[in-house]
Order: structure tokens, then sequence, then C-alpha cells
């Protein structure tokens, strides 16, 4: 049984509710067809609904709950509870109910309200629309220092990682974290990968140094970051700085970091800036055919989840699987 597999049946296993707040973007409504279909999640598509069913173009949509945000009867009571929330920063009645006709934050006070479990957004909007909303409504989690994006990784025929399967972080989100913040999304990454994938998560924090080969700021920077995530989480398996082979290989793992329990074995990889996280999970998805979903939001309330927007419509299935599947950890 595949990776996703694995996730889609945990999905089934307990149904949550997910809104798409893109519902009259093709690749959306494919997939939330294939999601009602498969029995995955129940479904909330937002938008108008003549419009949705054109999008659909034959597609069965009868298992898919449809909300227009600028007629429903939610609309009232949503705006003002985003009124009430936000007014001490310039709110004003007129504006919040406007803003409820924005399907992304009206998405969003749907799993405010838990009348949806989470929301997955992004096939057409940047990562910042779909981020706004959640942290200015949902906001983040309480035992979180600050939100992250990591990608789930799939590698077929792989013999690195849990059996080809990895997290990628921060490659969504955090362009240039520093020390303290790369330790967070590191330790953030390896809860993610246990609590998504079931395995005991191994941490690479990569450099084009290892163990000190290298000498350089941007070295500097992933050492201090691995000295503090050992501090923060001294039982966490995580190891750095690391070049990626010596990450991944065994052979040159113990080459170059001799004595390391996590060179040669890693399945999380944190890369040390956007740049390099970002490129580097587009080229394996690419050139390796990976499956890649995400990005996936670490350190908000509940669940909100962002796609590329090159994205196909089995990415967002999976995408949507992952977020069910968050949801039933996050009660």
């Amino acid at each position: 049984m595949s990776f996703m597999d694995k996730m889609i049946e945990r999905a089934i296993s307990d149904k949550k509710t997910i809104v798409l707040p893109e519902g009259t973007d093709a690749r959306v409504v494919a997939a939330a067809a294939e999601v009602v279909r498969r029995k995955i999640a129940n479904l909330i598509l937002l938008g108008n609904e003549q419009e949705i069913k054109k999008a659909a173009d034959g597609l069965d949509l009868s298992g898919v709950k449809i909300i227009d945000p600028k007629s429903t009867d939610l609309h009232d009571d949503f705006s003002n509870t985003f009124y009430e929330m936000r007014k001490a920063k310039g709110m004003t009645p007129e504006k919040a109910s406007e803003t409820m006709e924005d399907n992304t934050y009206f998405g969003v006070m749907l799993v405010k309200k838990g009348i949806a479990d989470g929301m997955v957004s992004g096939a057409c909007h940047s990562t910042a629309n779909t981020l706004r909303p959640a942290l200015q409504i949902i906001r983040t989690a309480k035992d979180a220092k600050m939100v992250s994006g990591f990608f789930l990784i799939n590698v077929p025929n792989c013999e690195y990682g849990e059996n080809g399967t990895f997290v990628f972080a921060d490659c969504g989100l955090n362009i240039n974290p520093n020390a303290d913040e790369l330790s967070e999304i590191a330790i953030a990454s390896a809860k993610s990968f246990h609590s998504l994938i079931g395995a005991e998560p191994k941490v690479a924090m990569l450099s084009f140094s290892s163990y000190g080969s290298g000498k350089d700021a941007l070295v500097d920077k992933v050492a201090e970051a691995t000295k503090l995530a050992k501090e923060k989480a001294p039982d966490l398996m995580l190891d750095g700085e690391l070049q990626a082979d010596a990450a991944l290989v065994p052979s040159v793992g113990q080459s170059k970091a001799p004595g390391s329990k996590v060179a040669g074995h890693a399945n999380v990889l944190i890369f040390p800036d956007l740049n390099v996280g970002n490129i580097s999970y587009k080229l394996v998805e690419r050139l390796a055919k990976a499956d890649a979903y995400g990005p996936i939001l670490q350190g908000i309330a509940k669940p909100v989840n962002d796609l590329s927007r090159g994205c196909k419509a089995e990415d967002i299935v999976g995408v949507v699987a992952v977020t069910a599947v968050q949801a039933q950890t996050n009660k």
C-alpha cells in the first residue's frame, strides 16, 4: 500500500468536512468529485452554484455541499464575528461584510465556527492569500512559536527516507529564517512527520557543508540552528549541518559524518532558506516524478493548507486527505 493510499484510508476511517473555496476552478471541482466518490471527506465548495456546475462540465457533484458566501444565511453571523475579532484593528461592520464575501475568508470562518474541520486553498491564489485569513481568524496554535510550511514528498522506487517518503521544510513560507526560527521549523516538521507518517522522524539540517567541511556565515546559521534544536528537543533524532548526500546515502553519511545516527537515514529535510527548499522540491517533483503534497501549513490552530498553483486535481485530492488526517489528530 502506497503512502497516499494509507493517508486516504486514515481519512476514510473518520470522515471530516473540508472546505474548498476555489469552487469554480476546474481542477478543484474535479478533485471534489473524486474525494466524494471515494468517500475520503465531506466537502464544501464555495462560489456561485451555476458557475461551479459549469466548471464541473458534467462531473457528479451530488455529494458536494455548495455555499455562495454572497447569498448564504451564514453571511451576517460571519460578518459580525469577524467585526468583533478585528474592530480593535480598525475593522468596520461594512468592511467585515465585504470581507466575508471573499471565498477564502468565508472558508476560514467555516473552520473557525466548526462547520468545517479544515480548508484547502491555493490552486489559483498565492500562499499569502491563504495564510492571511487563517492568521487573522484561526490564529496560531497555543504551542506554536511560528507558522511554517512543508511538503510531503513521495518518490517512487526510492530506497531513501521512509520508503521514499519525506518531509521537506520550509518550502513555501519563510524566506530566510534565522537560526532560532530554523530550529523551530525542524522541531515542528518532525512532529508533523510523526503524526502523518507514523514513523520516527530523522531530521537533517541541510547545508553545503557537513560537520564543518565548509566555512561561511550560511553554514554557521545551520550549525547554530542544529545546536538550538538539540537543546529544545534533546530526544529528537536530529543532526547537522549535513550535505544532502550525507543526509540520504548511508555510505556517504558514514564518510562525511561518522557516528551520526541521522546521516544516511534522514526522512525530514530542513532547508536553510526558501530559495533552496522551493527549488529542491520542484526539482525532485519533476525530475524524479515524485508526488509533492503541499505546502502543508504547521503552527495554525486548525488545519488550513495551501496548494501550488501548478497543482493537478490528484494533488488536491491528496492534500484534502492530509488535511482530514490533520483534523483527526487536532481533536
